[in-house]
């Protein structure tokens, strides 16, 4: 059975922030694959716009450079990728939306038998798909905003303020509020994309944002961080645009929500649940809308927290007394100390063949990439 350790367990946190650093003594030289690049909408947004001193990599980097790991950023869009992969002693991922925290990634880490930081291929799946999840988090009785699923044609229209919001990625990207019948058309269009995937529609409920992390420290036992209130100070919502602070203006204002203790008590049921009724692992982050009623509602599950110096989840961590490098070491340790995906499959062979039929693949698909100003091929 899990452990939960909820904030105001100080001596807890204090052992484990010093068997983690205990631990990260002795694994000087441990080959880290750190996983990066645009791949997703989400991604691709972020590489073009968010600055380098300001990204996740870059701080995961420097944590592990004070770790005094060997790594590497491996690009999933570079040849050899997959090959380069299969060499390292764990991997840690900086991907998100699809191909990177939906468990196709996961699956692929599995079958080379590399172990990697966070949740399994199942947890990943759903956490990822907005739709999936919501079905999973009324199963497992957890309050969310009501909502529907738009699969095109006519959209009903309550008269009440919505939510559309395309059913992969983070960031808010492709999201928007509708409070207008006029409006709705085009927003289910845009979130919907060029792939005419299915949206998700949902009831618009106002109130403070909350998000909470969790992390799961040495013995199994999981750190349960205190709900962050994020205010976006010039925004309707919580857009990308504001996530991403590009302009670095400050536009979210982030501090410990003060709450009842009859409210962090539902929250900690509710994340509580969500991890184990999900499956996930090493880290999370659960986002919150708290209605000004008192009333917590979960709207989305992130298997995979960013990981900025800035980012709420290391902020959350703090509040605790974990350092960014600390954080980065709890999930290398949780990669590590898990049981070996081990099943009767050969160990992967890589040959002449094999990276020449990767390369021509990645060949034909180069034109495409050379008319998106957001791929990483522009850089090299």
């Amino acid at each position: 059975m899990t452990i939960f350790l909820n904030p105001g367990t100080e001596p807890a946190y204090q052992r484990a922030v010093r068997d983690l650093r205990t631990w990260g003594h002795n694994r000087q030289g441990l080959a880290v694959a750190l996983v990066y690049g645009p791949v997703s909408a989400e991604d691709q947004l972020y590489h073009s716009k968010c600055p380098v001193e300001q990204r996740s990599v870059t701080a995961l980097a420097e944590a592990l450079d004070e770790i005094g790991a060997h790594w590497a950023v491996l690009n999933p869009c570079e040849p050899g990728f997959i090959e380069e992969l299969a060499s390292y002693d764990v991997a840690l991922s900086n991907l998100h939306g699809p191909y990177g925290e939906d468990g196709r990634l996961q699956g692929l880490l599995d079958y080379l038998r590399v172990p990697y930081c966070g949740s399994g291929v199942s947890a990943s799946a759903v956490a990822a798909d907005k739709i999936l999840c919501k079905r999973v988090m009324l199963s497992l009785g957890v309050p969310t905003p009501g909502w529907s699923v738009w699969s095109g044609g006519p959209a009903a229209w309550t008269g009440r303020p919505v939510m559309v919001k395309p059913p992969f990625g983070g960031s808010s990207v492709g999201m928007s509020l509708v409070r207008e019948q006029a409006d709705l058309g085009r927003a289910l269009t845009d979130a919907a994309g060029a792939t005419g995937d299915d949206v998700l529609v949902e009831e618009y409920v106002s109130g403070t944002p909350l998000t909470v992390g969790l992390l799961e420290l040495p013995g199994g036992s999981v750190a349960i961080f205190p709900p962050l209130a994020t205010e976006a100070n010039e925004a309707e919502f919580y857009d990308a645009d504001t996530k991403l602070d590009i302009d670095s203006h400050g536009t979210v204002a982030v501090r410990i929500a003060d709450l009842a203790p009859e409210v962090l008590g539902e929250i900690a049921q509710q994340v509580k649940t969500l991890w184990g009724g999900l499956g996930l692992r090493g880290s999370a982050r659960i986002d919150f809308m708290l209605t000004s009623a008192g009333r917590p509602y979960v709207l989305e599950v992130n298997s995979t927290p960013g990981m900025s110096r800035d980012s709420n989840f290391v902020v959350g961590a703090a509040t605790l007394g974990f350092t960014h490098t600390d954080v980065v070491l709890a999930m290398l340790h949780e990669a590590l100390a898990r049981a070996p995906y081990d099943v009767p499959l050969p160990t992967p062979a890589f040959s002449s063949t094999t990276s020449t039929r990767e390369a021509a693949v990645l060949r034909r698909s180069q034109p495409l990439c050379r008319a998106s100003t957001m791929c990483p091929c522009a850089d090299s």
